[in-house]
């Protein structure tokens, strides 16, 4: 009964103040106020909307930070029509006021104005799934109450609402705050961490270390930012956060002491650049791979076959890595080769050298290819040539097997015989006849 009550009367209210603005002058003349604002708006809107739009956007040639910030000022354009109606409509709001001394009309449609902006924000601005539930359950009911005059009253019951958690009291205003707040800044954090790791990354001229402890860096500046300015929005005490603090201390030190190394390894990984995104590595327990993402918790190696191997940052520190990609440093690799006995061994390395120092990416530094002389097999006289490339004999880069083709091929030019095995058999006694 008591909601029924309440409803007709707010229906009594809303009759009484609809025939009060059909039977006054000042309405009438609110009204014209509202429309004249709302086709300025329009007009305005039309040419401003085609400067703003070639200005806001980016050049080809422009950097992709802010080339990324301009595409972001250009969603926010249908936002202009309302939002231009509601400044020309609070201007005639004073004239009418100062005028008529009334302006309910006219301040009924700055807010319809407002409404009309939520509606736009989330139907042509907002694409992210998340934001845009947000906005269309919570948004936008609340920017329709709000034209309609309910606001404060809705205000203020949420307000008085409070919800216990533990010893900290939360009102019903406050979660929502915290909601409607808490996804906008983090969606802002996390777009703001993109941009700013894309324009770290594109920064050559720092060490890829010091580029990736950077990004690391804004990513917990900026989301530390986004949870003290929510604290803040939510009303929260910060010293009542003390407790919870104490507790996740505790955690760190007993069971999540584990996850805290890991971290902390990660950072020593960033700062010293032992090992970096794209370096090739060999694990203690003889896993390889290339580095090809470091994480706050683990190191991601690519191996040869596609597969994904998650390392913790804490192996890196502890136990031993050979890195095979160490800036500027070359690696030195053996092919192994045999010749007949029947061969002239002193025209072999002569030959061998010539024809591997034709690949393109053997080097000469710090050593050219060396052919050396190793043995003397059951089968032939072993050889060895060694060389040195700038990068990984892998299955992208077959270093070792060109360099065979072209022993082989030098070789087979040359009149060397390249053994196979021979084996003698002797039989004993004569072989009887079946």
């Amino acid at each position: 009964m008591d909601i029924q009550a309440k409803a007709l009367e707010y229906w009594e209210i809303g009759r009484d103040l609809a025939l009060n603005w059909l039977t006054s002058p000042a309405a009438w003349s609110q009204f014209a106020v509202l429309i004249v604002a709302y086709l300025l708006a329009v007009l305005i809107n039309k040419k401003l909307g085609k400067t703003l739009r070639h200005l806001l956007t980016p050049s080809d040639d422009m950097r992709p930070i802010f080339a990324s910030a301009m595409n972001m000022a250009l969603l926010f354009l249908p936002l202009l029509l309302p939002l231009l109606a509601y400044g020309f409509t609070a201007i005639g709001e004073q004239a009418t006021r100062a005028a008529f001394g009334s302006g309910d009309v006219i301040a009924f449609g700055k807010r319809i104005f407002i409404f009309l902006a939520a509606k736009r924000l989330v139907n042509r601005v907002i694409y992210s799934p998340f934001l845009k539930m947000l906005g269309k359950y919570i948004i936008v009911p609340i920017a329709a109450i709000y034209a309609l005059g309910l606001l404060p009253t809705l205000m203020t019951f949420l307000g008085d609402t409070n919800v216990a958690v533990g010893n900290i009291n939360f009102s019903l205003l406050a979660i929502l705050r915290g909601v409607v707040a808490g996804s906008i800044l983090f969606w802002l954090g996390r777009w703001s961490n993109d941009q700013s790791a894309q324009y770290i990354r594109a920064q050559e001229d720092m060490r890829v270390p010091t580029r990736e402890l950077a990004t690391k860096a804004v990513e917990l500046s900026i989301f530390g930012a986004c949870f003290l300015l929510l604290m803040s929005i939510m009303g929260i005490n910060m010293s009542a956060l003390a407790v919870m603090g104490g507790a996740i201390g505790v955690g760190l030190g007993f069971g999540l002491q584990k996850i805290a190394s890991n971290f902390i390894s990660g950072i020593i990984l960033l700062l010293e650049g032992q090992a970096t995104v794209g370096d090739f590595v060999e694990l203690d327990g003889g896993e390889s791979g290339t580095i090809v993402k470091m994480l706050s918790r683990a190191t991601i190696l690519e191996t040869f076959d596609g597969k994904w191997i998650v390392v913790p940052n804490e192996d890196f520190i502890t136990t031993r890595i050979t890195n095979w990609s160490d800036a500027g440093s070359g690696n030195r690799y053996e092919a192994d080769f045999s010749v007949s006995y029947d061969t002239d061994i002193n025209k072999v390395p002569a030959i061998v050298e010539a024809a591997v120092a034709t690949h393109p990416d053997v080097l000469d530094k710090p050593e050219k290819p060396d052919c050396e002389l190793r043995g003397f097999g059951d089968s032939g006289i072993d050889f060895s040539v060694e060389f040195w490339v700038e990068g990984i004999d892998d299955g992208k880069n077959k270093y070792t097997s060109d360099v065979l083709f072209l022993i082989w091929n030098a070789l087979k030019d040359n009149g060397i015989e390249i053994p196979y095995p021979h084996r003698v058999v002797e039989i004993k006694g004569s072989l009887q006849k079946t």
